[in-house]
């Protein structure tokens, strides 16, 4: 196996950069439940008509965000929307 040698300016600046990728990869891992989904996204995971999530908007049943006419949900408040709607299932 071949040696590569480095000088300390290019290590540093490799680790720099590595710390950098690392720093944006946490950054959009980040927590789940504060993702947002845009109301298509929405229609999609819970699988419901416009009409059913402005329905379900005007009844306070989901809590939204909306900027202009763009309508975001996050997916904590999807989740749960879902959990509290939750039936058992007998063991």
């Amino acid at each position: 196996m071949a040696q590569i040698i480095f000088s300390e300016e290019a290590y540093q600046e490799i680790v720099r950069r590595l710390t950098r990728l690392e720093a944006m990869l946490k950054l959009k891992q980040g927590d789940p439940e504060d993702v947002f989904v845009d109301n298509q996204e929405f229609l999609q995971i819970m699988n419901v008509s416009k009409r059913t999530a402005q329905a379900w908007r005007d009844q306070k049943v989901i809590a939204f965000s909306q900027v202009g006419n763009k309508i975001y949900y996050r997916m904590g408040d999807i989740m749960k929307l879902l959990e509290k709607n939750r039936i058992e299932a007998n063991q």
